[in-house]
């Protein structure tokens, strides 16, 4: 059941295709903190990442974003980018997740906070 569903499939990790291109074509680069296994082509001219678990593009750091883009030739492994000390490590977005940030107000808390603030309008 496995095989067919990444035969057909593209969210439930790397599809069969996918895969067979790696192995032909595929020369890996690099691996992120999170397991993410990046690959380029031996040409040079292709990029692309397998994602350990969950497919989201969100959960790919800035660093290898830039390389995956073009943006920069070199791997953050073969070069990492410099941050700054007020800089926060990176992690996915997590909007449309129990994990989202919800303000003390919002109403999607268990228990939102009572505004004081904020007067309805009422019609005259």
């Amino acid at each position: 059941m496995n095989f067919i569903l990444r035969l057909l499939t593209w969210w439930n990790g790397q599809t069969v295709g996918t895969q067979l291109f790696t192995w032909r074509k595929g020369v890996k680069v690099g691996e992120d903190a999170q397991g993410n296994v990046f690959y380029r082509s031996r040409d040079g001219k292709r990029r692309w990442v397998i994602y350990n678990g969950e497919i989201e593009a969100s959960r790919i750091s800035p660093d290898w974003h830039g390389w995956l883009h073009h943006t920069w030739d070199e791997t953050p492994s073969e070069r990492p980018l410099a941050h700054k000390a007020w800089e926060r490590p990176h992690h996915e977005n997590l909007t449309g997740t129990t994990g989202a940030y919800l303000p003390a107000g919002s109403l999607r808390r268990a228990n939102p906070a009572e505004r004081r603030d904020y007067e309805a309008w009422q019609p005259e």
